[in-house]
């Protein structure tokens, strides 16, 4: 079965004759199915819980570390990584980001804002945690705003100081 995106349909996808039109990246289709929202929450949580397990971190600590590993692998997996799995669509995806990609790059969507707002309420969570700790909330403040600033829609397709450009 042949994968043809349509860039034109404004329905989420067709079926005809065999081949599926959608409007949204086959890799990307997953960030708005059922549960996903969930499963990264419970992911998020398990990830601050191994934190909490290590005996020599204390709360404040683990908080910090569980911001700062969050921040580095969603900017690892949705603003550094470029093009698509899909070898049929890396010609209008190449240099493009993950996030980028989303939603065929419609803003405020409801995908986005969730990924958008999870950093920020880590980052009040731990700023709460760590009980406004200097050292701590400029650390938690560093790694939401490197998370926070790409996502927002005035960055879309900006690469600062040319920063993974190519």
């Amino acid at each position: 079965m042949k994968m043809k995106i349509s860039e034109q349909s404004s329905e989420p996808s067709t079926v005809t004759n065999g081949v599926i039109e959608s409007n949204m990246t086959p890799f990307h289709s997953w960030l708005g199915s059922r549960g996903m929202w969930i499963s990264y929450l419970i992911g998020t949580y398990a990830l601050h819980l191994f934190f909490l397990s290590l005996p020599f971190l204390n709360v404040a600590m683990v908080w910090t570390l569980t911001t700062v590993t969050h921040s580095l692998l969603m900017y690892l997996l949705f603003h550094y990584i470029k093009g698509s799995i899909w070898s049929d669509s890396q010609q209008t995806e190449r240099y493009l980001t993950q996030w980028e990609q989303i939603d065929n790059g419609d803003q405020f969507t409801t995908t986005r804002k969730f990924l958008t707002v999870v950093p920020i309420v880590m980052f009040f969570l731990a700023s709460f945690y760590t009980k406004y700790q200097p050292t701590h909330f400029l650390v938690n403040g560093i790694f939401t705003l490197i998370i926070v600033l790409p996502k927002l829609p005035m960055f879309h397709g900006v690469r600062i100081f040319n920063i993974n450009k190519y």
